[in-house]
């Protein structure tokens, strides 16, 4: 009869716990949306910072010899790329000068109204109470008037510029914002954290600052990245209605504008553009649903 081994099966190694960025990173790298909206994002974005170096014409150089000239997937030649538009301007150049003005505007109003409805959102839901009800009456004041009529009103009286299209979106769009940093507040006042800080304490602004804030930033995070696309909508529709961006300035919305009068016989001077800035809303849209999604306590995907 054998007798039984005292030989112990070994032990299974003990798993190491992945850091919490470690584990943010390895949910980036798994998430499809969130993958495809940077590579556009961060593609468009690097073609805006070497627009210089990339565009092979000046986008404001006008030559009427060379009108209207068809891109090369439509018989065009290589020398314009993506054609030319009514005034001779070559197209690749406008359409890659065109990506910087749309994702500076994009930015700058997103950064304005995230400022604005961050600090109206974290007051109230910090506070509650009277400052509440009075974030609250602002922000039902501000929903009861359309962005775009707002938007198109104050654009004709005060007339139509880079400046002027900025300010606007970022005094309109930060309603969102507000919102979302009002109910995150709320929870995150709620935590121990908060009473032990209080209880220490510390000052309202360090609580704000070092306790409230960093706690709310993926809510804002995501909030940025839609209310980015959003101006980027309005900035190209006004320029559409040819109260945005001014020529002769490159915008993906002028640009769509000039160009929808050929609609039936050069239909590219609007697709081409159109395709761009659909591509752009799109990738922004995906981004901010995927950091979302990596970023949700639950972890879900």
């Amino acid at each position: 009869m054998s007798t039984p081994s005292n030989t112990a099966a070994p032990a299974a190694a003990p798993r190491v716990a992945l850091s919490p960025s470690r584990q943010l990173l390895r949910k980036a790298f798994r998430h499809k949306g969130f993958l495809i909206g940077f590579v556009i994002v961060a593609f468009t974005a690097a073609v805006a910072l070497l627009a210089p170096v990339l565009a092979p014409h000046d986008p404001y150089h006008q030559d009427l010899l060379m009108r209207l000239k068809p891109p090369v997937f439509m018989g065009g030649t290589w020398e314009h790329i993506l054609g030319t538009d009514q005034l001779g301007r070559d197209y690749l150049s406008r359409l890659i000068y065109g990506a910087r003005i749309s994702l500076l505007i994009g930015f700058v109003a997103a950064f304005i109204s995230a400022v604005i409805g961050t600090t109206l959102g974290v007051l109230a839901g910090y506070f509650g109470g009277r400052v509440d009800a009075v974030v609250m009456f602002i922000l039902s004041v501000r929903l009861a008037l359309p962005a775009t009529l707002v938007a198109l009103a104050v654009v004709a009286i005060f007339g139509g510029s880079l400046q002027v299209v900025v300010t606007v979106l970022g005094l309109l769009l930060w309603d969102r914002f507000a919102v979302v940093m009002r109910a995150a507040t709320m929870q995150v006042r709620q935590m121990d954290y908060i009473s032990a800080a209080e209880v220490l304490g510390a000052s309202l602004p360090r609580i704000l600052w070092k306790d409230v804030l960093p706690n709310v930033m993926n809510a804002l995070i995501v909030v940025i990245t839609l209310e980015m696309a959003h101006a980027i909508i309005l900035e190209a529709a006004l320029s559409f209605l040819g109260l945005g961006v001014q020529p002769p300035l490159p915008s993906w919305g002028l640009m769509i504008s000039e160009g929808k009068s050929m609609i039936l016989f050069e239909s590219w001077l609007i697709t081409i553009p159109g395709a761009a800035l659909f591509a752009l809303v799109l990738g922004i849209n995906v981004l901010g649903d995927g950091i979302r999604d990596i970023t949700a306590p639950e972890g879900r995907n």
